[in-house]
């Protein structure tokens, strides 16, 4: 009986850090990607989340999805706030008030509290190299409060405030490049992943959590709401954004760029927009022009790895 109860153990799956019950829409893609960077986090960490989706969806009292140690963040100062906590648990291991358990810190926040919101905050923490891990889901536009557009969201979209019209074809800037941006800070990790390749994603993770220093690992989240996609497309949105190229999956490791998956040839990016009614209003030559941005931008970051 014994050695059936270690038997038992080893089956027993490790804890949700992030609970079943919450309120996100069906098929969020946000969500999935969450409850995975949880999975691979384990129980040892402290969470500062930023306001957002995931706050809004996991923490209306007296419920809370969390079964983890977790702080709400305003938008804008959730690298601020992580990285106060890190120093706290430096400082008081030091003095021997607790004792040093290896406890990680993680920061959360959506694209529009890491490339607007948050951009100034971010970058000090990466700065002052705190030993952190900043996860940035990115589902490319401000979705909690109303599909506002963000720097992240991709050229040609159609957002509340960048509506596509006889005039507009919607965002009419450029997705900002946030890994890009973590990389000239010159920290140990870097690298971008999906909850569509939830083993590469949780890899990523565990690597951002094991380097001595800040990492930072920029996670692309499908928003059906905010993307107009059918639910039940979100994990295969997700593989399409990497096989046409618009979000390819790389890491940064000290400063050198490696591809986690080289996808050659590229398909069709109508493929990935057709189904999404964000880029409903796009002309044929309008998703052309993308596409020849996309694969230019797919190259470079090839060049680079290479």
């Amino acid at each position: 009986m014994k050695n059936l109860g270690i038997y038992a153990a080893r089956l027993t799956p490790p804890v949700e850090g992030f609970a079943p019950g919450h309120r996100a829409c069906i098929g969020c893609g946000e969500a999935l990607a969450v409850r995975l960077a949880c999975k691979a986090a384990g129980e040892n960490i402290i969470i500062a989340n930023a306001t957002g989706c995931m706050e809004v969806v996991s923490s209306q009292l007296p419920a809370s999805a969390w079964r983890i140690p977790w702080i709400h963040t305003l938008f804008e100062n959730t690298a601020a706030v992580a990285s106060g906590v890190e120093a706290a648990l430096k400082a008081m291991t030091r003095k021997g008030k607790i004792a040093d358990r290896g406890t990680k810190v993680i920061a959360m926040a959506g694209d529009g509290g890491t490339s607007d919101i948050g951009l100034q905050a971010l970058s000090g923490a990466l700065e002052r190299y705190h030993d952190f891990l900043y996860i940035c889901f990115d589902n490319e536009a401000y979705m909690n409060t109303g599909i506002q557009r963000s720097s992240a969201t991709p050229f040609g979209a159609s957002t509340t405030t960048s509506p596509a019209g006889k005039k507009s074809i919607g965002q009419k800037t450029w997705k900002k490049n946030m890994p890009a941006i973590a990389v000239a800070h010159n920290i140990p990790y870097v690298a971008t992943a999906s909850p569509s390749y939830p083993f590469d994603m949780m890899d990523k993770v565990k690597k951002g959590l094991a380097v001595n220093g800040p990492a930072y690992v920029h996670i692309l989240s499908v928003c059906p709401t905010g993307w107009r996609s059918t639910p039940d497309l979100s994990v295969r949105l997700g593989r399409l954004a990497v096989e046409t190229g618009v979000f390819p999956l790389y890491e940064v490791e000290d400063g050198k760029y490696k591809l986690s998956m080289d996808v050659s040839p590229l398909r069709p990016l109508k493929d990935y927009m057709s189904i999404q009614g964000r880029f409903r209003h796009l002309s044929e030559g309008m998703v052309k022009k993308i596409e020849d941005r996309v694969r230019k931008d797919y190259e470079q970051l090839k060049e680079r790895c290479a």
